[in-house]
């Protein structure tokens, strides 16, 4: 029992003697540093002015808007364009302008001509000029054989609409 105090003695001054030993060591180490010469620190670089700019190009097209709609927009800059929500809505104002397909076009008696629109639910409706189709109020304003030009009425996001053009295309004969 005398050996295990002992000995127990003995460890716990090591241990002592191990940790007085590691802050001797980082006490000598901090007193290392502070004895150095300071590094000195490099001078701040030299700034260069750059030369000012004044864009004078307010006139000019906008190069971030593509020129189609930047050309729309400044045709419809002074119009104030309202849908006529009176009018009865006819059976190709129920879809959205995308979901209808255009699939041919005839002449009529009179020898204008006459498309014809695919819904989406398979029907096949016939158009001319002066009919309305799309959910915008989009009146058709010009039929070829492989084209319907319809200008649309949207708003504007300021209270106000204006007109869209859009076209349905004949892309081909379908199975």
């Amino acid at each position: 029992m005398k050996i295990q105090k002992i000995s127990m003695f003995v460890a716990l001054a090591l241990v002592l003697a191990g940790c007085e030993s590691r802050i001797d060591y980082v006490n000598q180490e901090m007193a290392n540093i502070r004895n150095t010469a300071p590094i000195p620190i490099e001078p701040a670089p030299d700034f260069v002015t750059v030369e000012s700019f004044t864009y004078a190009a307010q006139q000019l097209k906008s190069p971030f808007l593509p020129s189609s709609l930047a050309s729309e927009l400044k045709i419809m800059a002074g119009k104030r364009v309202y849908p006529n929500l009176t009018r009865q809505q006819q059976p190709l104002e129920t879809y959205a302008l995308e979901t209808l397909s255009f699939k041919g076009s005839m002449r009529n008696q009179s020898g204008g001509i006459v498309a014809l629109i695919q819904t989406p639910d398979g029907q096949i409706e016939r158009v001319q000029v002066g009919n309305y189709m799309g959910s915008n109020h989009g009146r058709i304003v010009k039929i070829t054989p492989t084209q319907i030009d319809v200008i649309e009425i949207i708003p504007d996001g300021r209270e106000g609409y204006v007109e869209r053009p859009r076209s349905l295309i004949l892309i081909g004969p379908t199975p």
